[in-house]
C-alpha cells in the first residue's frame, strides 16, 4: 500500500517497520526459547507500545499483514561432526556421507514417542529432488571438516518446505537424517550406519546439539553420535521493507526503535539503562534476526550502528558499546561487506568519535563532579573511544588515523576556555565597579577550581591578572575574603603535581601571588581585628578564677592562645613566595601579636579592678590579682613560643640573599624581647598592687587591734589578724606562680618597654611586692 501521499517520510518508515515486526511475530517459527515470550498477543501488545501505535493504527496494520502472502519456511541444516560411527570396511573404517530430507505425514501416529514408528518412517522413500547429500569423508570413524570442527559445513544448504505458520504446522512433519557408508558401484548398495528422526515442531529457531544415531534394527544398537545445527528461516518475505532494503538495515532500524523505547522506559522510572533488554524486546529481535538469516557479524554490525547512533541522542551508559566493539573486532573480515556497508560503518566510527570528543570538551557540564558516578561515566566513554580507535575495522575503513590523546587534550583546553568565558559572562555584575568586577572574577575562579583542580588550565591568564591587580587595598571585607579563599585554592592546586605546567613550558602562573598583593594588608588587618575582638570579649567574660583543678590562670588565657594560633595559621596559609615581602609580613604579624599582648595586660588589670570595686574586700581583690599575675605569666610563655611557631629559622634561611641577618635580629627579636620586658614590668606592677591590697588589710586589722578595750585577752584580740594573714598567704602559696615570689636584683638593668605600649614599670626604685611577700611569712 502506497502511503507516501498521506504521511511524512518518517511516518511512512515507521509504518513499514511496524508492518515488518507484525509480520515477524505472525509468521513465527520454531519452539520458543525458555527465556523468551511465547504468547504472540503479549508481543503484539509490546510492539504497539514501543511504536506508539493507538488501537486503530494497530488494527489497520494487522489487517494489512494478514493480507500479505506468507513467506517460504526454510530449514537450514548443517552437519558439523560425527563420532563413534560403525566401521564397515575391512580396514575397520568407513567412508561416511549423510542424507537429509523432510517428510510430512497426514496423520500423527497413535504413539508419537514409539521408536518403531520413527524407524518405520526411515523406510519411506523421499523424492530424490528433496534429498540433500553431503560429500564423502574417506577412511574415518570421526568426521571433521579440514581445519574446522565441522563436517561439510553449510554444504547441506537450505531445505525449503511449504508449511503453515507456527502453531498450525502438521505434527507429523519429520526431519530425516541418515548416515551411510559409501560403497563402490561394483560392490553393491551403500551400507546404512544410523539415522536421526526429529519432529519439526520440536526444533527451536536455532538448535545446535549432539544427537544419538538410531539403528534400523536392534543389531549394533550403539551407532555413535552426530552433531547437527538447524536454523529456521524465511524466504520471499512479502513486507515492503524486506523486499526493498538489506536485511541488516531493516534489523538496525528495528533495533533503534525498540532500544530507544527501552531507554525511555528506564529514564521515566529514574533508573539508568544498563544495556539489558526486556524479554519482549529480546524475543522480537531474536525472531527477526533468525527469520532473515542474519549472520552473527551482521547482527553485531546492526547493533553497533543502532547503539552508536542512539548514544548521540539518548543518555545511557557508554559501556553498552563495548560489546559491539569487541565483537566486530573479533569477527572482522572486510570482504564480507559491500562498499556501501563499509562507508556506513566508517561514518558511524567518525560520528561517534566526533561526538565523544565534544562530550569531553563539555565534561564540566556533561559529567559534573557533584553528580555521583560522573567520573565513572567519563572513564567509560574514554575507554570506548580508545578501543574503537584501536580496532582493525577502524584502521582499515577510516583513512585518517586520529591522534586521540591530542584530540582529548585540545578538547579539554578549548572546553575549559569556553566554559570559563560562559561563566564569566553569566557572573558579570550589573554595577561594573572595579571592586564588583574583582569580586565576580574571584567567584568565577573559585568555581573553576572546585570543579576540577587537577586539570585546571586557568584561561585568560593575562586579563585575569590585570583585573585582579586593579582591585586596590580599599576593597571591602567580603571581597578581600573571597580573594583570600581564591589565593589559597590556587596555591593548593599549584602544589599538586605541577598542575599548571603546559606542554610548551610553564604557564604565567609562577608569580600568581603578586595578583593578590594589594589584598594582603586587608588579610593581615582582618586576622588582627578578629584576634583583638576575641581577646576583648574573653576579658569581659573572665571572672578571674582558676578554670580548672590544676590551672592557676583563668579562661581568658585559653581564648588568647586560640587567637595567637589563628594568626600563626594565617602566616602558614599565606606561605608568601617572595622572601623580602614575606619578611615584611612577618614583622607586621609579630607587631600585631605584641600589641594584643600589651592590650590584654591593660584590660585584664582593669577587669580585676572593676570586680574589686563592687565588693570592697581586700582579700578577694588580692586573690584576683594573683590570677592576673598568672595570666600575664602565661601570656609571656605564648610570646616566647612565637619564634618556633612562626619558624623564624626558616625565614632567615629564605631571606639570606636579600636581608642581612642582623636586620632580622634587630627587628624581630628586639621587638619580641621588648614585649617580654614589658610583660615582666606588668607582673611587677600587679604584684606591687597585690602587696598594697594586703598591706591595707593588715593595717585595718592592726587598727582594730589597737582600738580594742583592755578587757579582752591579747591572744583573742590578735586572732582576726592571724586568720587574715593565714588565709591570704595560703591562697598566694597555692595559686600564685612560684616565680613571682622571687624579686629581681636591684642591680640588674631592665630593658626598656616596646614603643608599642607605655612604660609600666616603677621608676621610684621602691621595693617590689616580692620583697613584701616573703615566703618566710
Amino acid at each position: 500500500m502506497d502511503l507516501s501521499h498521506r504521511f511524512s517520510k518518517q511516518e511512512v518508515r515507521l509504518a513499514l517497520l511496524y508492518e515488518e515486526v507484525l509480520y515477524t511475530i505472525r509468521h513465527r517459527l520454531g519452539k520458543p526459547e525458555p527465556h523468551h515470550v511465547a504468547d504472540a498477543q503479549e508481543l503484539y501488545a509490546y510492539v504497539q507500545k514501543a511504536f506508539g501505535m493507538d488501537a486503530e493504527e494497530h488494527r489497520v496494520s494487522m489487517q494489512r499483514v494478514k493480507e500479505l502472502e506468507s513467506p517460504i519456511f526454510c530449514l537450514k541444516a548443517t552437519v558439523k561432526e560425527a563420532k563413534g560411527i560403525l566401521g564397515k570396511d575391512v580396514s575397520g573404517f568407513s567412508d561416511p556421507y549423510c542424507l537429509l530430507g523432510i517428510e510430512a505425514k497426514s496423520q500423527e501416529p497413535a504413539h508419537p514417542d514409539s521408536k518403531k514408528r520413527l524407524k518405520a518412517v526411515v523406510k519411506d522413500l523421499i523424492p530424490e529432488d528433496q534429498i540433500h547429500r553431503t560429500q564423502v569423508i574417506s577412511q574415518t570413524l570421526r568426521c571433521w571438516l579440514v581445519n574446522l570442527p565441522g563436517w561439510d559445513l553449510g554444504l547441506c544448504g537450505v531445505i525449503p518446505w511449504l508449511a503453515p505458520p507456527m502453531g498450525t504446522s502438521s505434527p507429523s512433519s519429520f526431519l530425516l537424517f541418515r548416515i551411510f557408508k559409501d560403497a563402490r558401484k561394483d560392490k553393491g548398495q551403500d551400507d546404512f550406519l544410523g539415522n536421526v528422526v526429529l519432529r519439526l515442531k520440536d526444533l527451536h529457531c536455532w538448535d545446535d546439539q549432539w544427537y544419538q544415531l538410531e539403528p534400523r534394527t536392534e543389531t549394533y544398537p550403539n551407532r555413535g553420535q552426530c552433531h547437527l545445527q538447524f536454523l529456521l528461516t524465511h524466504k520471499r518475505r512479502a513486507t515492503t521493507s524486506s523486499r526493498t532494503q538489506p536485511s541488516y538495515t531493516v534489523h538496525r532500524h528495528l533495533l533503534q526503535q525498540l532500544v530507544s523505547y527501552e531507554i525511555l522506559q528506564h529514564q521515566a522510572g529514574s533508573i539508568a539503562w544498563d544495556g539489558e533488554l526486556s524479554r519482549h524486546a529480546s524475543t522480537v529481535l531474536y525472531l527477526h534476526a533468525t527469520q532473515k538469516d542474519l549472520s552473527d557479524f551482521h547482527q553485531v554490525m546492526a547493533q553497533w550502528l543502532a547503539y552508536s547512533k542512539l548514544y548521540q541522542s539518548l543518555e545511557f551508559n557508554s559501556n553498552c558499546l563495548l560489546h559491539q566493539i569487541t565483537s566486530i573486532e573479533y569477527q572482522w573480515v572486510q570482504e564480507r561487506l559491500r562498499p556501501e556497508q563499509k562507508a556506513e560503518l566508517a561514518e558511524s566510527f567518525q560520528s561517534l568519535l566526533t561526538y565523544g570528543v565534544s562530550l569531553i570538551r563539555r565534561y564540566r557540564i556533561i559529567f559534573p563532579l557533584s553528580v555521583m558516578r560522573s567520573t565513572e561515566r567519563l572513564q567509560s566513554l574514554l575507554r570506548v573511544l580508545v578501543q574503537m580507535c584501536k580496532m582493525k575495522a577502524f584502521r582499515e575503513l577510516c583513512t585518517l588515523s586520529p591522534d586521540l590523546p591530542k584530540m582529548v587534550s585540545e578538547a579539554l583546553k578549548s572546553g575549559t576556555t569556553e566554559w570559563f568565558h560562559m561563566k564569566k559572562q553569566h557572573l558579570k555584575p550589573m554595577v561594573k565597579s572595579m571592586e564588583e568586577n574583582g569580586k565576580a572574577l574571584a567567584k568565577l575562579l573559585l568555581e573553576a577550581l572546585k570543579l576540577d583542580p587537577s586539570s585546571f588550565t586557568f584561561p585568560g591568564t593575562k586579563s585575569n591578572k590585570e583585573q585582579l591587580r586593579k582591585v586596590d587595598s580599599s576593597m571591602s571585607k567580603p571581597t578581600a575574603e573571597s580573594l583570600f579563599q581564591l589565593y589559597l585554592n590556587l596555591q593548593e592546586a599549584l602544589g599538586e603535581a605541577g598542575v599548571f605546567i603546559h606542554r610548551d613550558g610553564p604557564l604565567a602562573l609562577s608569580d600568581f601571588h603578586q595578583w593578590f598583593k594589594e589584598a594582603v594588608p586587608q588579610w593581615l588587618q582582618k586576622a588582627y581585628t578578629i584576634a583583638l575582638e576575641r581577646a576583648q570579649r574573653a576579658v569581659q567574660m573572665d571572672q578571674l578564677v582558676p578554670f580548672g583543678e590544676h590551672n592557676k590562670h583563668s579562661t581568658s588565657t585559653v581564648d588568647l592562645s586560640t587567637c595567637y594560633a589563628q594568626i600563626v595559621k594565617t602566616w602558614q596559609q599565606l606561605n608568601w613566595p617572595d622572601p623580602e615581602e614575606a619578611f615584611m609580613i612577618m614583622v607586621k604579624l609579630v607587631e600585631d601579636m605584641c600589641k594584643i599582648a600589651l592590650m590584654y595586660c591593660r584590660l585584664i588589670k582593669a577587669r580585676a579592678e572593676a570586680l574589686s570595686l563592687s565588693e570592697q574586700n581586700e582579700g578577694e581583690a588580692a586573690n584576683r590579682l594573683c590570677i592576673v599575675v598568672n595570666n600575664i605569666k602565661q601570656l609571656r610563655l605564648l610570646i616566647l613560643k612565637l619564634p618556633s611557631q612562626l619558624d623564624w629559622a626558616q625565614l632567615e634561611r629564605r631571606t639570606g640573599a636579600v636581608i642581612d641577618p642582623q636586620q632580622i635580629q634587630h627587628t624581630l627579636h628586639h621587638q619580641l624581647d621588648s614585649t617580654v620586658s614589658c610583660l615582666d614590668h606588668e607582673v611587677q606592677d600587679v604584684v606591687q598592687a597585690l602587696a598594697t591590697k594586703l598591706e591595707a588589710g593588715i593595717a585595718r586589722h592592726i587598727q582594730e587591734l589597737s582600738a580594742s578595750n583592755d578587757t579582752r585577752e591579747p591572744e583573742d584580740s590578735i586572732i582576726p589578724l592571724m586568720k587574715f594573714l593565714e588565709s591570704e598567704l595560703q591562697y598566694l602559696n597555692e595559686h600564685l606562680v612560684q616565680e613571682n615570689f622571687k624579686s629581681p636584683s636591684p642591680s640588674t638593668p631592665q630593658p626598656p618597654c616596646s614603643p608599642l605600649a607605655p612604660h609600666l614599670g616603677r621608676a621610684d626604685g621602691s621595693r617590689g611586692a616580692a620583697d613584701v611577700l616573703d615566703p618566710a611569712l
